[in-house]
Order: structure tokens, then C-alpha cells, then sequence
């Protein structure tokens, strides 16, 4: 079972979310978890789907937070990237709770979920003061669908967007035979409004500097892509496309996840996906040891 966490930085920012009930240890990694746009931190911790749980099960200690905007984490606003703005304070945050929740862990790895994997990746390219031992992302890649981008900017002009129920289950699950009987209703707590700013950026300006971002990227990266993802261009040309992007990383092991949508953690291969996550988390943890 998870409990729920608040931090509350230097600059009086506060950030929910929810932990799993490991103490960060000496040769553990701290895995850091960032959901994505209209999600949650419950995202990390549907029962039956909990990255969280299974992170617990590993002897990981998991802290998934809510982003600005999300649940009862700060507001922000920005006159530009939204999501740059979210990687700068989230970056401060993570740091204080690294200090204060590290312990003897070896350093943080990110995990991070669509407009979340974008975020952690604009992290990961600043150089946190922090200890970033690696980045785990899904659900993000190179380029949407034409017509997706003008459906983004013809919403409302209001600051927050609840999708509805079907739309959402149409663009974030795959065909019936990659889910169980339980989804995609099960997810459904962790459902939410997204800031309209964020769909505008991951569809454009993120695009645009995406490379630019990667690229800058020195840590391990571990990257996984539905194949039946609805909100990317999806094959594995765009996933090679999106591999070579991280010019200086240490290392990228980035492929299709077979059989799963958009949102990998609440389809059929969720459980070999979490595994290859956190067994990458420990990796990365093992190698800053040496």
C-alpha cells in the first residue's frame, strides 16, 4: 500500500503525490516518477498496475509526484514551454527530496510517462546539482499525427481541459486484445484535467526542440513506445529516429512495447514493463557504484 506525500520546496512551491513504504538504501536507486498530461500521480498506483507496488516488491523506493497544475502540487504558468517550466521547478523539488529522502541510495532515476517523459527528459538534459542516475521514459517520441495537432489548438480557450471519457480511452489504449477485462474503467481514478498549455506544447514546441533536448542527455536512457500508441507517429523508424536524438548519452535502449497502447502501464505487458524499468533503475544504481 502507498502513502501520500507532500513537500513543500525553499520557494514555498508544493508538490502531492504518493511513495511506496521502501527506505532508500545504500546501492538503491531513488526513482523519481512523473505522470503525464490528464493523469495523476495515481497513475503509478492502479491496484493490479502499480509501478509503485512492484517497485516495493524489488526493494525500490519509488516517490511518485503530482506536476504543477496537478491535484494539490502549485499552479504554474508560463509565457512559454510549459513543459520547460515544468522541468525547472520539478528539478529544484526533486533535489530537495533527494536530500531529504535519499538516504544511501546511489542517486535518482527518473521515470516518466508521456508529457512526463518529456519533462524528465528536459531534466535530465539541464545537468540537475543532483545525482540523476538514469532516465526511463514512455509515450513520447518524435511526432504526432497532422491532424492531431490542429485538434489540440481548436479546443476551448480555457486554461484546463477534462477529455472526455471515450476520447481518452480511444487515444490512450490500445485494441481490445492488449488489455484485461478491468481496463480501461480500472484507471479511471487517476483521470484529471490537463492544462490546454501542455497539449499545445508536447504537439509543437516541444516537437520542435525535441533534438536539441536529447541531445544534450549524458545519462543512461531507457525508452518504450506502444506499438499501438494513437498519440505518436509509431514504428520503428520514429523509434530509431528518436534513439539517435540522444547523441551523448551513455547508453539507449529504446524499442517497441508489442501489444500495448499509449499508457504501457495499464495494458497487458504492464508487468514485464515495470520489470524492465526498475531492473534498468538498479542497473543504472549499480553502475554509479562501481
Amino acid at each position: 500500500m502507498s502513502t501520500s506525500f507532500t513537500h513543500t520546496s525553499a520557494d514555498g512551491r508544493a508538490y502531492t503525490g504518493r511513495r511506496n513504504n521502501v527506505e532508500a538504501a545504500a546501492g538503491t536507486p531513488l526513482v523519481i516518477a512523473l505522470h503525464g498530461g490528464t493523469y495523476t500521480s495515481e497513475y503509478f498506483d492502479i491496484p493490479g498496475y502499480s509501478l509503485l507496488d512492484r517497485g516495493e516488491a524489488a526493494g525500490v523506493p519509488v516517490i511518485a509526484l503530482d506536476r504543477p497544475n496537478y491535484v494539490g502540487s502549485t499552479p504554474l504558468e508560463s509565457d512559454g514551454s510549459i513543459i520547460l517550466a515544468n522541468a525547472d521547478v520539478l528539478s529544484t523539488a526533486i533535489g530537495e527530496i533527494w536530500e531529504q529522502h535519499g538516504g544511501g541510495a546511489s542517486g535518482v532515476v527518473l521515470i516518466a510517462h508521456s508529457i512526463g517523459g518529456a519533462v524528465a527528459t528536459a531534466i535530465a538534459a539541464s545537468h540537475p546539482s543532483w545525482p540523476l542516475l538514469g532516465l526511463a521514459t514512455s509515450g513520447c517520441l518524435v511526432r504526432v499525427p497532422a491532424e492531431s495537432a490542429g485538434a489540440w489548438a481548436a479546443l476551448p480557450p480555457i486554461p484546463m481541459i477534462d477529455l472526455p471519457v471515450p476520447m481518452k480511452d480511444q487515444l490512450m489504449f490500445g485494441p481490445a486484445d492488449t488489455i484485461a477485462a478491468d481496463m480501461p474503467a480500472a484507471s479511471y481514478p487517476s483521470n484529471t484535467l490537463v492544462p490546454k498549455a501542455e497539449l499545445l506544447d508536447i504537439t509543437g514546441g516541444w516537437i520542435d526542440r525535441r533534438a536539441e533536448v536529447t541531445g544534450q542527455v549524458t545519462v543512461p536512457v531507457h525508452h518504450r513506445q506502444g506499438e499501438f500508441d494513437h498519440l505518436w507517429v509509431t514504428s520503428q523508424d520514429e523509434i530509431d529516429e528518436y534513439r539517435a536524438g540522444f547523441t551523448a548519452a551513455a547508453s539507449v535502449d529504446a524499442a517497441l512495447q508489442l501489444g500495448s497502447g499509449h499508457c504501457i502501464d495499464f495494458h497487458l505487458p504492464s508487468g514485464e514493463f515495470h520489470e524492465a524499468q526498475l531492473a534498468f533503475a538498479k542497473a543504472s544504481a549499480r553502475t554509479a557504484a562501481v
